[in-house]
């Protein structure tokens, strides 16, 4: 009888396990396939196919994020190594201001932070289509007059380069994703860097970010980790399947898409019930 009923709850713990890790999957090869963090995709899945509140499914997603974050992290520092004492302030500040942040973000009423998250994928979405706009406008203007020779200037002197922490921290804390996609364009338009070494700037603020905003999450029991462990498992071994299709795609094509299913996303989160 004992084993049996040791066999039923293995039994019951497979299944629940079975369609994380299908999801994990998923998320990890879509990740791949658009260059961005799987975060992006899971919060809105997470809230709604699995209808978690809002700080749920954010602490949720930071299981899957922060491993991918710190071997990512790690790799893009070896071809782009940054300096190290404006990475390290940049990497305190943002921990910091994400501390702060997930602490508000965890009290917030699960409603207020979910139409927060859906304006944040709605300007993120109309900003990527419009980038894409403006993209085809310039390379009309490059075939009919020739490309005009670029370097990037900066507006603002680089000893202020670590206070970009305080507004990728926010991100971090509040939405538990977005540090990278706000933080990169401050540092090529505001500090000149290229954009290489503006991702690996990112990376070096996303990374501790995202550690300590699992961490003020998880203290305030806003994690599920019996969701967040399979799928950060099951996407890390089809990160690289995504990225070999990307690379056979039409890269505008690819970013068009992923900006449509943003802003489509963002729409339905603001229509949809909130639950509380």
């Amino acid at each position: 009888m004992i084993m049996g009923a040791m066999l039923s709850l293995s039994a019951m713990s497979i299944l629940h396990f079975l369609p994380a890790l299908a999801l994990g999957a998923l998320l990890g090869f879509f990740g791949g396939l658009f260059g961005i963090g799987g975060g992006i995709i899971a919060i809105p899945l997470l809230v709604l196919a699995y209808g978690m509140d809002q700080p749920m499914a954010q602490g949720t997603a930071l299981v899957m994020m922060v491993p991918n974050l710190l071997i990512g992290w790690w790799r893009y520092t070896r071809h782009q190594p940054v300096p190290w004492r404006r990475a390290l302030a940049l990497g305190v500040i943002a921990a910091a201001t994400t501390w702060v942040v997930a602490h508000v973000a965890t009290r917030m009423p699960p409603h207020w932070l979910r139409q927060v998250f859906s304006l944040f994928l709605l300007g993120l979405s109309l900003h990527l289509l419009h980038q894409q706009r403006r993209a085809r406008q310039e390379d009309e203007q490059a075939a009919a007059q020739g490309p005009a020779p670029h370097a990037p200037t900066a507006r603002m002197p680089q000893r202020y380069l670590p206070l970009v922490g305080l507004v990728g921290g926010s991100s971090m804390g509040l939405l538990g994703i977005g540090g990278g996609l706000v933080a990169t364009p401050i540092f090529t338009s505001l500090f000149g860097q290229r954009q290489t070494m503006a991702q690996s700037f990112a990376l070096a603020l996303v990374a501790p970010s995202s550690v300590i905003a699992l961490s003020t999450y998880a203290t305030a029991h806003q994690v599920d980790w019996s969701m967040g462990l399979p799928l950060a498992a099951a996407g890390m071994f089809t990160v690289s399947a995504g990225v070999a299709l990307a690379q056979r795609l039409p890269e505008r094509k690819l970013r068009a898409a992923f900006a449509w299913m943003l802003l489509l996303t963002s729409l339905w989160l603001l229509a949809g019930p909130t639950g509380r």
